[in-house]
């Protein structure tokens, strides 16, 4: 199999995967994971074992970009780190622009991603700040 998680490779999926975001578009969004998928934060842990429940886990994320008028949504790769021949961990600090052009800081994750045939998809999430 031939992949790449060469930096232009990278941005291409979090554009992708910001668009789907800001846009509620919840097939994108579970495409962009791998199944089963795990969200790991603080105090709680899930997985995801099917696009429907990657969907359902994100149904609310439009509705409040669209409360906070985010129009648009920017991944600033901070750390990639090669983790084997097919995992990457990337480290990313999300930013927005408002339907005024401002910049609004959103928060810092690491994403494990795989590459398969298909493209990147993310294994595990975890909100770092």
């Amino acid at each position: 199999m031939n992949t790449s998680t060469d930096l232009d490779t990278l941005t291409e999926f979090f554009d992708r995967y910001g668009v789907a975001l800001t846009v509620g578009d919840l097939p994108a969004i579970a495409g962009c994971y791998a199944l089963p998928g795990l969200v790991v934060a603080d105090t709680y842990s899930f997985s995801f074992t099917s696009p429907a429940a990657v969907a359902l886990s994100f149904v609310g994320a439009a509705p409040d970009y669209a409360e906070r008028e985010l129009v648009a949504a920017h991944a600033e790769l901070e750390d990639v780190q090669q983790v084997s021949a097919l995992l990457t961990m990337v480290a990313v600090r999300w930013e927005f622009l408002d339907s005024q052009g401002r910049q609004v800081p959103g928060e810092r994750y690491r994403y494990l991603l795989r590459a398969t045939e298909d493209g990147l998809v993310i294994c595990m999430v975890a909100r770092t700040g």
